[in-house]
């Protein structure tokens, strides 16, 4: 009796077994399948941008800050300027052309690692980037994130490293968003002075850049930062840091808008030092990250 109760007992935990692993294998499909989804819908979309105007991360956040009409952004960000320099390096890593130094085996903390150049290929052909890549190739010893972050802001004490400032990014950056027809140029008068402005003509780019933003909240939320496009998640860090991002949301109702600015405070409580250690993760992007919630 007791040798047949143990050889059902075991009967049935063979069955449970065969059960739990035929639900994993399942779920495995199933996270397999919504990958390959997932890859299909950014292949579709980097065919669109082919055949539209494709925009670099500092003028996607740059876009996102302007105001449609007044063709400006808002007086009292003080971020944007910082944000857009985290921008350029963030581009210039997801183009191959930046990475953080590699460690040794005694491992360093992301901010303390210095960044270097891949020394490949020729410029890229954006005026800003290749003065940004310009300037740490030429750099020694290199600069850590938070440090190239601060000088192409020209927000250092030290007037020996003032030529490393870019000037007057946010105009230049505009300037590529006219060539590129999603803007225009008029000049507006303040009283007691006249201002360039740059408002928005092409409406569907913008539109297209606020639902990008928004569906990787909602509708395309996959609930995992590594399994999201790096393009994506670089835009939806970075804009929160140039105090930008609140401006793709407020379209929405208010439960779309609650469940969207959930899921982005859980991308912004991520530890990057922890992020950066997983498989395919872009170090430099985290280091960024890092340098903007320290």
């Amino acid at each position: 009796m007791a040798a047949l109760t143990h050889r059902t007992a075991g009967l049935v935990q063979r069955r449970t077994e065969a059960i739990r692993s035929a639900a994993a294998e399942k779920e495995r499909e199933s996270g397999a399948e919504e990958d390959e989804i997932r890859r299909a819908e950014e292949e579709d979309e980097d065919k669109a941008d082919s055949k539209e105007t494709r925009l670099t991360l500092m003028e996607e956040v740059l876009l996102l800050g302007l105001k449609d009409r007044e063709g400006y952004t808002s007086f009292w960000n003080d971020c944007i300027s910082s944000g857009l320099r985290g921008c350029m390096l963030v581009e210039l890593a997801l183009r191959g052309r930046l990475q953080l130094e590699v460690c040794g085996v005694r491992r360093k903390s992301l901010l303390s690692r210095k960044v270097s150049d891949l020394q490949v290929g020729c410029p890229d052909g954006d005026v800003l980037l290749d003065e940004a890549l310009k300037h740490v190739k030429e750099t020694q010893p290199p600069e850590s994130v938070q440090s190239w972050i601060e000088l192409l802001s020209g927000e250092t004490w030290n007037p020996l490293k003032l030529h490393y400032q870019l000037r007057n990014v946010r105009e230049r950056l505009a300037k590529n968003l006219v060539e590129k027809g999603v803007l225009t140029t008029e000049k507006q008068n303040f009283l007691l002075f006249d201002m360039t402005t740059h408002p928005l003509t092409n409406g569907s780019i913008k539109q297209r850049l606020v639902k990008k933003v928004q569906d990787s909240v909602l509708e395309k939320w996959v609930n995992d930062p590594h399994r999201m496009d790096k393009r994506v998640l670089a835009l939806i860090l970075l804009a929160h840091s140039s105090d930008v991002l609140e401006n793709a949301f407020a379209p929405l109702q208010d439960e779309q808008y609650d469940l969207g600015m959930k899921r982005v405070h859980a991308l912004l409580e991520l530890e990057p030092e922890k992020e950066s250690t997983k498989p395919s993760a872009n170090e430099l992007m985290w280091a960024v990250v890092a340098a903007f919630t320290k």
